[in-house]
This record gives C-alpha cells, structure tokens and sequence, in this order.
C-alpha cells in the first residue's frame, strides 16, 4: 500500500490553526500527478504542495487545490520552505524552488521565509457597477477613480479596490454573476482590497472571491503581489514596502509583507518580494 508522510503548516502567522494552512508532502518523487490530486481532496486544505528533486533548482514544487493543479501560488510557498527549514532539509539562506512557471528565488530565514515572483501587468478593466453588484455591494463602496483591472501574472486575479474594511465585511457573492465576469477575463478569483486593516499598522485588508470555491482562502500569496503590482501601477504606495492583512473576517488572521523591487526603469517594479512566518500545526501518514 503507498504511503507518504505529510504535514500542515500555517502560512503567515506564528499561532497554530490561523493564517492559511498548507498540507505539504515532502517525499513526493513516485507520486502520481493523478494520486496527487486525490491527495490535495483528502487533505481539503487550500492548497497541497509535493516536494520533488529537481535538476533545476533545490527543489521542485507542484501545488493542488482539491479541484486541480495550480502553476504557482504564494501561502503554499511560505510554508514549504519553513517545513524544509525545520527539517533540515533546507539550510537558511538562500534557495531555489522550481514551479510550473519557472524556477524563481526563495529565502530561507531563521523567522520567516520570502518569495520573489515576477510584477503582474496592468490589464483590461472591467464594469464597476456590474462587479460591485456581482460582490453584493453598492458602487459607492468601490474606490473612487479607481478601476477593476485585471493584473495579469504567473497566476492573474481581477482587482478590486473598495473604500473601508467594513465594504469587505459586506460582501455577499452573487456566484453566477461573478463567475460570468471572471470567465469573460480568463481569471477564477477577484481580489478585493481595502486601504486599511484591523492592525494600525496596516495598508491594506484582502480577501480573494472565487465563485468555484465552497469555502473562502484565508491568505494567497500570489494574489497579493499582483494587489502591490497594481497598487504601484496606480500611485497607491507611497514607499515600496506594503503591510497587508487577510483571513481575519474568516477568524483565520494572516498577516505579510510585500515590497517592490524597483529597477532602472522608471515607474516599473522589477520584482515583487513577499514575506511571511509559518508554524506547523499537525503531522501524520496517508495511505492509499
């Protein structure tokens, strides 16, 4: 009978069963593509990441959510490598981690992990009305002057910047409306900011809308770089550093850094660095 070992691990967060959680397989090479994703509906977390050898990089990574496999995402990432660190597998400092999209950098700290993945890329714009009433708000909730664009990345979310933290408390979503102007973009979520957050230190609140998903994902990583893409593309970051919250609606508080790496173009980030702390919270065999 196979078997592999694996681990939850919550991502940006210190506090076992907060933050985004994240089963993490780490002796993944034999694996079936299709095991796995009967593996990532097992375990139900948002994401599974399997840790393969990679001639590429020092580890190769696919990720799944129980409905199939994603080229990249960013909590998955956070968790793998404090896993790795944990277990000696990984020595802090700096790491190469093999995706679907490519082999990018990943630093392994004593106190946290960060991820570097490439700027989203400002794209179409979308109705506001029609997607404020898709979300179940009011226009009015919506920032003024600003659009719902889409940012196209490694992974592509429709963003949507609304005026306060309680417009995300609001949000009530219409599944076929949304679901409609997500397909029309070739995207699966929006992702829904406000300019401030629970934390007096904080600059922006997030949650990511996806009509496909029975529950909500408490943190995502890769939606939050394309969040500081578009902030940067808008004049809405007044240095190059972004303190963002999620899951704290979904009582699944996370909490993490982004900063723009700016190159010598002026006006265009070449980077986008997200950082985040993990703590594992559970261990155990599956058998299949």
């Amino acid at each position: 009978m196979p078997s592999c070992t694996f681990h939850i691990v919550d991502a940006f967060t210190v506090t076992p069963f907060t933050g985004n959680p994240c089963a993490v397989v780490t002796d993944a090479d034999g694996i079936e593509p299709a095991d796995m994703v009967r593996i990532a509906r097992e375990t139900n977390a948002p994401e599974t990441a399997f840790v393969l050898a990679s001639d590429k990089a020092d580890v190769r990574v696919r990720y799944f959510m129980p409905r199939g496999e994603i080229p990249f995402a960013g909590h998955p990432t956070i968790a793998t490598g404090h896993l790795l660190r944990e277990l000696g597998m990984l020595k802090p400092g700096a790491a190469r981690f093999e995706f679907a999209i490519g082999v990018l950098p990943v630093e392994i700290h004593p106190d946290k992990v960060v991820m570097t993945q490439p700027p989203a890329i400002p794209d179409r714009c979308v109705d506001a009305a029609a997607t404020a009433q898709a979300l179940g708000l009011a226009p009015s909730d919506l920032r003024e002057g600003l659009p719902c664009q889409l940012m196209r990345g490694g992974v592509s979310f429709l963003m949507v910047p609304v005026r306060e933290l309680a417009a995300l408390r609001r949000i009530g979503m219409d599944r076929p409306g949304l679901k409609a102007i997500l397909s029309d973009l070739g995207v699966s979520a929006a992702y829904v900011f406000a300019p401030e957050g629970v934390g007096p230190e904080t600059d922006a609140h997030a949650r990511l809308i996806d009509p496909d998903n029975v529950g909500e994902d408490p943190f995502t990583g890769s939606a939050a770089g394309c969040m500081a893409s578009y902030m940067h593309a808008h004049g809405l970051c007044p240095g190059t550093r972004i303190r963002l919250e999620q899951g704290h609606i979904l009582e699944r508080p996370g909490t993490g850094e982004l900063e723009l790496v700016l190159g010598p173009e002026v006006g265009k980030p070449d980077a986008i660095r997200l950082s985040g702390t993990a703590v594992i919270s559970a261990s155990g065999t599956l058998y299949w």
